[in-house]
């Protein structure tokens, strides 16, 4: 099949098809989950016939998998953008304060993450909602030479007994991530709690503020 198959009668180019099919797949994913998506609604969603979308794609999964890498390779620049320089520096995960710097600007990474990619959220909490068989399905698609750099550098902070626990340092990293999206999904139930004027505050600096505070002071000794 020609990638110079016809959107709606006119002549398309195979990357802008790409995308445009990757962005309407992201939506459909997010709002019904990778069980409930179908595939006409993302060829409705894209413009392009479900032809097209399995010329580029092969199935389903083929499509959920380009979905997901990409979200993760958006997901790995914040991290590089954010600590690669300051991996640079010398003996900075060995220094309490030094590394409290780096914490500190990964929460903000984060939390800019996940209020700029509210559908890749969705779709990471219907994988949650479903036991993340589909990602254990796909995970093997997946590198992890970023999280083992990161790893690596959180290893430092605890053998330098910078972090308040051995526990896991991945896993200590990754609940960052995760503490980021709990704030975000709840927030529609935290504005039904809070007094009428309160709830504005929610996605403030203030908000941010005490996120930053509430991983560091948990994860540093004498933060």
């Amino acid at each position: 099949m020609s990638d110079q198959l016809s959107k709606r009668g006119r002549a398309h180019d195979a990357a802008g098809a790409r995308t445009a099919i990757l962005d309407a797949a992201e939506s459909v994913f997010a709002e019904q989950g990778f069980a409930g998506a179908r595939s006409d609604a993302i060829a409705k969603a894209s413009g392009y016939n479900s032809a097209l979308i399995f010329h580029y794609f092969g199935d389903k999964v083929e499509l959920y998998t380009e979905v997901r890498r990409r979200a993760d390779k958006a997901l790995s620049g914040y991290q590089r953008n954010v600590l690669a320089p300051l991996m640079q520096i010398e003996g900075i995960a060995e220094n309490a304060g030094a590394f409290k710097v780096a914490l500190e600007s990964l929460v903000n990474a984060y939390f800019d993450f996940v209020v700029e990619h509210p559908r890749f959220i969705r779709i990471l909490l219907w994988e949650q909602a479903a036991g993340w068989r589909t990602f254990i399905h796909i995970a093997s698609q997946f590198t992890t030479e970023d999280a083992d750099i990161f790893q690596k550098f959180f290893d430092k902070a605890n053998e330098a007994g910078v972090l308040r626990s051995d526990f896991a340092p991945l896993i200590q990293m990754t609940l960052i991530l995760q503490i980021c999206i709990a704030y975000h999904s709840f927030m529609p139930l935290y504005q039904l709690a809070l007094p009428v004027g309160e709830e504005s505050g929610l996605g403030s600096a203030r908000g941010r503020d005490y996120l930053v505070a509430f991983v560091v002071n948990g994860m540093i000794k004498g933060a």
